[in-house]
């Protein structure tokens, strides 16, 4: 049986990031030959791996050397600045809105066309909406400078509409082995395996769609394949958990209770109460999902 990805050569910028290794697995598994890029400066422990391309999303022509030395036959764009609270704002939009077109510029040169070029938006995008559920239809309205300049990116990239085969993605909350812990997920997981007696967290009155890392990589890899061009899916389980169904269920796993203390520095002000997806769309597009249960997903993190 022939591979999907066989004789194929994919570029995945943000390949040494959390959902790049998952990428990665994904398509070498599938056949493909993967190529990435990496931030510049060196990785503590990590020696640069084949197929690795240190370069800087801004740097536009060492970006348009790495595009042209590889020569993509699909493209995961990954390559973000990925927390919503980080720092530095205009690095924010330097990265995730000017280091995109730097790279769709550098794709539009070659001579040829990539088949798919999949665009990782986010979920965060659709801000505080008053829908339970979330389609792709609901109107954004963006609640931070991360979302503001994850949905710049989404209307810049389309310029390159007619050049390129473009395909939006807007994952919502997804975890796994790996993600740091200034992350909420792996930050719960963590105290657990410690066997920490508390925890500090922020408002405990939120809902999220916790997907697992695996799925959303196999979810990418299929849209890869099946190339819907120009068109947006969420990328979520399409069920809500709040923290505290969270906390219960860490509890069952390590068996023990934590004690909560809420920190009201860790309370954003302009949290986004829900975010729950519809997937709908996206498994029209690819087939079934079958989502990682998160009791399953939350397991392997914590017996990893």
């Amino acid at each position: 049986m022939m591979l999907e990805g066989a004789g194929k050569r994919a570029l995945i910028t943000g390949l040494s990031g959390f959902t790049g290794y998952y990428v990665a697995e994904e398509l070498r598994a599938a056949g493909y030959q993967v190529y990435g890029t990496v931030t510049p400066g060196p990785a503590p422990g990590r020696a640069a791996a084949e197929g690795e391309f240190a370069v800087d999303l801004n740097d536009r022509a060492a970006l348009a050397q790495v595009v042209q030395q590889v020569q993509p036959d699909v493209v995961v764009h990954l390559a973000a600045i990925a927390f919503v609270a980080h720092g530095d704002v205009e690095q924010i939009y330097r990265v995730n809105v000017i280091g995109t077109r730097n790279l769709l510029e550098a794709l539009a040169a070659q001579p040829q066309r990539p088949s798919a070029v999949l665009l990782a938006s986010s979920a965060n995008i659709y801000g505080n909406t008053e829908v339970g559920v979330i389609d792709e239809s609901v109107p954004a309205a963006p609640a931070n400078d991360y979302a503001v300049s994850k949905l710049s990116m989404e209307y810049m990239a389309r310029l390159w509409q007619d050049k390129l085969p473009l395909i939006f993605v807007r994952p919502f909350n997804y975890t796994g082995v790996g993600q740091q812990e200034n992350f909420l997920l792996p930050k719960i997981v963590g105290h657990f395996r410690r066997q920490a007696s508390e925890i500090e967290l922020g408002n405990l009155h939120v809902w999220r769609d916790f997907s697992d890392v695996r799925m959303v990589a196999r979810s990418y890899r299929r849209l890869l394949a099946a190339a819907p061009v120009g068109q947006t899916f969420n990328v979520c389980s399409g069920q809500g958990w709040s923290l505290g169904e969270v906390l219960d269920m860490m509890g069952e796993i390590a068996g023990y209770k934590i004690n909560v203390r809420v920190n009201p520095a860790f309370v954003r002000a302009n949290e986004v109460v829900r975010l729950v997806g519809d997937n709908a769309r996206l498994s029209a597009a690819i087939g079934a999902l079958e989502p990682v249960p998160l009791a399953d997903t939350l397991r392997w993190m914590y017996t990893a």
